[in-house]
């Protein structure tokens, strides 16, 4: 079963902050890039969307997706997949994520 693949407005946000930063460190095509792969990495969440490690500890049905090594993708499958953030691997999860 496919899965629509959703951004909540707070993964919006975080995106193009990403984006800013990298265009700032090391330009725009890098950032567009980076971005790229990002987006690539969560359309896969349409058709595996359990591969992720489930993390009831932050959010009941919240799972993370490691990218790249620096990068968590939180998200929710219900309906559809729902990405709830995209940030820093070394960012405490939980406040983020209202807990």
């Amino acid at each position: 079963m496919t899965h629509a693949v959703l951004l909540s407005p707070l993964a919006v946000q975080d995106l193009i902050a990403l984006h800013q930063w990298i265009t700032g460190e090391a330009g725009r095509a890098i950032a567009d890039g980076y971005l790229d792969r990002i987006e690539r990495k969560m359309a896969g969440l349409a058709q595996f969307p359990l591969r992720g490690t489930p993390r009831d500890d932050l959010a009941p049905g919240v799972r993370t997706l490691v990218f790249e090594r620096k990068v968590l993708i939180a998200y929710r499958v219900e309906a559809a997949v729902t990405v709830l953030r995209v940030i820093s691997g070394q960012r405490e999860l939980a406040p983020l994520l209202g807990q």
